[in-house]
């Protein structure tokens, strides 16, 4: 799966968005090491920090499948599922990839699938707090 592939099943999956308090709709699509996409999307709560991002949504639903190795992830987002701008991910989610993904996971956001923007995670999280500061590993 291409970029641009990952990019169109992020906006399928901002269609699924609940946001009716910020109306910016996010949707998210993981892809696995052996091919599989999940999908994600934002889902708001009356008491804003119930809420979870379109890009957590994603990753809980791999991991709870079972998947623990993933090569990318593409973000799309926008106000009334408008697309206007890159949507990147927050500092959770950034934390919450961090804990299954290496620096070189790809990042892939976008306006429209001519106009994607790609980095790592490593790019977006310098310095992370990771598995290794617990066990006593260097960085």
């Amino acid at each position: 799966m291409n970029n641009t592939d990952l990019f169109k099943a992020a906006v399928n999956a901002m269609g699924s968005s609940y946001a009716p308090y910020s109306h910016f709709k996010v949707g998210a699509a993981l892809l696995c090491a052996d091919g599989m996409v999940f999908k994600g999307c934002n889902i708001e709560n009356a008491s804003y920090p119930v809420t979870c991002c379109a890009e957590r949504t994603a990753l809980f639903s791999a991991v709870a499948s079972g998947k623990r190795d993933f090569h990318a992830i593409a973000v799309v987002g926008g106000k009334d599922s408008k697309i206007t701008d890159y949507a990147m991910p927050c500092g959770i989610c950034r934390q919450a990839l961090a804990e299954f993904c290496d620096g070189d996971f790809k990042v892939i956001v976008g306006k429209n699938e001519n106009d994607l923007k790609e980095y790592t995670l490593s790019e977006l999280l310098p310095c992370s707090f990771d598995k290794s500061a617990l066990s006593g590993d260097e960085y």
